[in-house]
């Protein structure tokens, strides 16, 4: 009889040796020029789960990435690492979780207990916005230090903290690239005033808002959503159908760029939703919604951003996410997404180095 391998067993709160760092770069924080801040965190999660894994995933999966890279080249000597995974957010999210799914699940039952409702939604609310804090000096001790910065959740909601610090160090003297098939302007969703549905609409109802908030494949979207867009001149959407259409009719990806690239100021923080992709590259993420983007295009809006002599100053990259299944059932996604970390890595490097 042949042996079954044993599965893998995931735990995010394992500290990681620098010496075996992201990408298999032994590389201290000291030493390198962009810092990494994971932030496994899920809380208000409404559909499918795992996001809180990402770190990790990404983490176990960058060791199997190429170091040297046709676009941008040996970026990887100026050192790369991610800080240590935090237990104690870990677990306040796996706690919070258990109070937001309870909430949801009287919602969908209709239940009359307003009050116990109230105090949940309070309870989640209040934990966000703690994680939003943790996220937000973690963000800032890496500016200080004069590092460049990349959030690694987790849900779409984990960047607000980060987003906040980056708009403190720029003054507001930027804008966001928000890849994703969501749009994520709700005002609150489902009782969640920081929702990962609701991140665009507390950064661009932030006193710290950016320029701009430049949308790119958004296919998922309620009327409220879209009247927002509509409402606001610092709001630009490119909806995933209409760039197929396009595209259809025989525009060139390139030309689309070039479209999108014009509604960006000069600074710019990525913050890219991984399921913005077509499902076939991460199909084990929370909300994933037929459509989007392919990986190659989107490492070819990358290069434009940079020909085009803007600077990446930032970014985040979320919602990868295992499904719930064991890590190793899972790994597409955590390959696809350090594969898209280690692009964001290297073009943020290229941006500075001029």
């Amino acid at each position: 009889m042949l042996n079954t391998p044993a599965k893998k067993t995931f735990d995010p709160t394992i500290t990681i040796s620098a010496e075996f760092g992201i990408f298999g770069i032994p590389s201290t924080e000291a030493e390198s020029q962009v810092v990494l801040i994971p932030v496994p965190w899920e809380v208000t999660t409404s559909y499918g789960n795992g996001a809180s894994r990402g770190p990790q995933m990404v983490r176990q999966a960058s060791e199997q990435v190429d170091l040297f890279d046709l676009e941008v080249g040996k970026s990887y000597e100026a050192g790369y690492y991610m800080r240590d995974f935090p237990s104690d957010l870990y677990a306040k999210n796996e706690k919070h979780k258990g109070l937001a799914q309870e909430l949801i699940g009287m919602r969908t039952e209709l239940s009359n207990d307003l009050e116990k409702m109230d105090s949940l939604a309070a309870q989640v609310n209040m934990a966000c916005t703690e994680m939003t804090q943790w996220v937000y000096e973690q963000a800032r001790s890496v500016l200080q230090d004069n590092k460049l910065l990349g959030v690694v959740g987790g849900d779409h909601s984990t960047p607000l903290g980060a987003i906040q610090a980056i708009s403190e160090q720029y003054n507001g003297n930027f804008g966001i690239l928000h890849l994703d098939a969501h749009a994520d302007l709700r005002k609150s969703y489902q009782g969640f005033t920081q929702s990962h549905a609701s991140i665009m609409y507390n950064v661009m109802n932030d006193p710290r808002k950016p320029q701009k908030l430049v949308q790119v494949g958004i296919r998922d979207f309620c009327e409220e959503e879209y009247n927002f867009i509509q409402s606001r001149s610092d709001i630009k959407t490119f909806f995933d159908i209409s760039l197929k259409r396009r595209l259809l009719k025989g525009e060139t990806w390139e030309a689309l760029c070039q479209d999108i690239i014009k509604e960006l100021p000069q600074n710019v923080y990525i913050s890219f939703d991984i399921d913005g992709l077509d499902p076939a590259f991460c199909p084990h993420t929370g909300t994933p919604v037929p459509g989007g983007l392919s990986v190659d295009q989107v490492f070819f809006l990358f290069n434009e951003i940079y020909a085009s002599g803007r600077k990446i100053i930032a970014f985040d990259l979320n919602e990868v996410s295992s499904g719930g299944l064991e890590d190793s059932e899972a790994e597409w996604d955590g390959n696809v997404g350090a594969r898209i970390l280690y692009k964001l890595c290297g073009w943020l490097v290229k941006c500075h180095s001029n």
